[in-house]
């Protein structure tokens, strides 16, 4: 099924009251998001999503799993209270200002990992990654 076809599916489910669709949807259908729906209480998985970006001012409480994604860049400012998993994102080339990580940060066969730590933590200041960078 095409992409827009699923997207007017659920567009009309919605305006008529049967369905709510979820964030990971409207992300990889690239439909609007509304503001409140940015702030994510847990994990956010978009693992293998054929996505290029993330809307802005995201916040996930949890894990935001990107791995094997065909992302390109995350939004200034992201926050991600857990694990942020980037392992296999071959299209991405830096990390955003502002980037706030609570847990660990995955490069795994990225090109991230021609960083080091040190230029890393510098790209996202005055963002911070708490726990470790792992390739």
């Amino acid at each position: 099924m095409k992409k827009e076809a699923l997207k007017r599916i659920f567009e009309f489910l919605e305006e008529n009251g049967e369905h709510i669709i979820p964030l990971p949807v409207k992300i990889k259908l690239a439909m609007p998001i509304a503001k409140e729906e940015l702030n994510v209480k847990g994990d956010l998985y978009l693992r293998s999503f054929i996505i290029k970006s993330l809307p802005k001012g995201l916040k996930i409480d949890g894990e935001l799993d990107l791995n094997r994604s065909e992302i390109t860049s995350l939004p200034r400012g992201l926050i991600v209270g857990g694990d942020l998993n980037l392992h296999m994102c071959k299209n991405i080339t830096s990390l955003p200002e502002g980037l706030k990580v609570g847990g660990d940060i995955i490069i795994k066969k990225t090109l991230l990992e021609d960083y080091t730590n040190e230029e890393l933590r510098e790209m996202i200041k005055p963002g911070f990654i708490k726990g470790e960078i792992f390739r």
